[in-house]
């Protein structure tokens, strides 16, 4: 298929840099070949994109910049149309079929028996009885270790390209944010607060979220996870909203808790202690810092307002190109984290109390990218505590 047929969102200079960068990096750790199994590295490296992970693939990366994707045969067609990949084999669905002794024969065809090479194995797509099929297929022929984090490592700083696609995905997210605003009263269904949320990402161009929008009132403002089943909002009641701009699967969150009509005084304190501790969090991200720096901020802000039983114990992690099941991406800000924070990071600092003895909620939250001189928060929406 040629280039103008293919939907491709980045250039091939940058997908052919980013191949030499991941060659670079596998050679530092002595691999001859990476076997990914994360639709991420897939999509970063090739602009592949599909939801077939959920069946066994693999995409092999050789030592010599070759890659080759082993997959079913309903995504033969996808691999075309959305990447660069030339060389796609398929294992055939039947009873019986072992594509990890398929991937083995390919791993022999390309020289490899005797050699060491990296895996994924911090890979939704490779479920655990599938790890152990592939380790039983390459014992003998091949060393492996754990490379997981090779490609993670490489997407948490990204290039102009990508930053421009985050920055869509922050006015998106934005978009979002205006909607539920408009919407949200007391009376209203939770179900159309999300279905306009939704239609402001789609009309404006965006995808799918990797994970659902966290949305819950009443009781259910205090999760943090999604859950099945709708309410209509009650006088004086809390919504909580956990949701993300996407556009070429670059993701922005964003996180709030609106008030209800008076409400509980109590949560104009919990806001305000929230914005400062945001703030602290994003003074604290700067680049050449250990980003355990920022959750050190969170809590001594928080834990000065009396809310340490409240809060959680992480604040936040990187955003980029992620897919289902979820959004959160490598690495997470927490206690003593040492990752050290380069311009071109990503990363969503979130401010969430939950108080349950009292039946209490508040969250506060925002996508920042690393630059040069520290954090530069991309939603342009108010901090103030939302009342409606």
């Amino acid at each position: 298929m040629s280039n103008e047929t293919r939907n491709l969102h980045f250039t091939r200079t940058e997908f052919e840099e980013r191949m030499r960068n991941t060659v670079a990096a596998m050679e530092k750790r002595g691999l001859s070949a990476l076997l990914m199994f994360r639709q991420e590295s897939m999509y970063w490296l090739t602009g592949y994109d599909t939801f077939g992970y959920v069946h066994f693939q693999c995409l092999v990366l050789t030592s010599d910049g070759r890659f080759v994707l082993l997959t079913r045969s309903a995504d033969r067609l996808q691999a075309a149309f959305t990447s660069i990949i030339e060389d796609v084999r398929v294992w055939v669905d039947r009873e019986g079929a072992d594509p990890a002794r398929e991937l083995l024969d390919i791993l022999n065809a390309r020289g490899l028996a005797g050699k060491t090479i990296g895996v994924e194995y911090e890979a939704y797509g490779l479920t655990a009885a599938k790890g152990k099929r592939l380790d039983s297929a390459l014992a003998g022929t091949v060393a492996v270790e754990d490379a997981s984090d090779l490609v993670s490592r490489l997407r948490a700083v990204k290039s102009p390209a990508e930053i421009a696609y985050v920055r869509r995905a922050a006015e998106l997210g934005d978009a979002a944010l205006a909607a539920a605003c408009e919407r949200a009263a007391p009376g209203v269904f939770e179900g159309d607060i999300l279905a306009d949320m939704h239609g402001a990402i789609m009309r404006g161009g965006g995808d799918d979220p990797a994970n659902e929008f966290i949305i819950g009132s009443g009781p259910g403002a205090l999760m943090c996870r999604y859950y099945s089943g709708r309410r209509a909002l009650s006088d004086n009641d809390m919504l909580t909203l956990e949701f993300a701009g996407v556009y070429r699967h670059y993701h922005a969150a964003l996180m709030r808790t609106f008030v209800m009509g008076e409400g509980d005084p109590r949560l104009v304190e919990m806001h305000r202690a929230c914005l400062e501790a945001l703030l602290a969090s994003e003074a604290a991200l700067a680049p050449g810092r250990p980003i355990g720096e920022v959750f050190a901020a969170h809590g001594r802000v928080l834990d000065a307002s009396g809310s340490r039983d409240a809060r959680l114990n992480a604040c936040g992690y990187s955003l980029g190109a992620t897919f289902a099941p979820n959004w959160m991406d490598w690495p997470m800000f927490y206690e003593g984290q040492s990752y050290v924070a380069e311009p071109g990071n990503v990363f969503f600092i979130h401010m969430i109390l939950f108080d349950a003895k009292n039946n209490l909620a508040m969250t506060l939250a925002r996508t920042s990218l690393v630059t040069e001189s520290g954090a530069q928060p991309l939603s342009r929406a108010s901090l103030d505590l939302v009342r409606r």
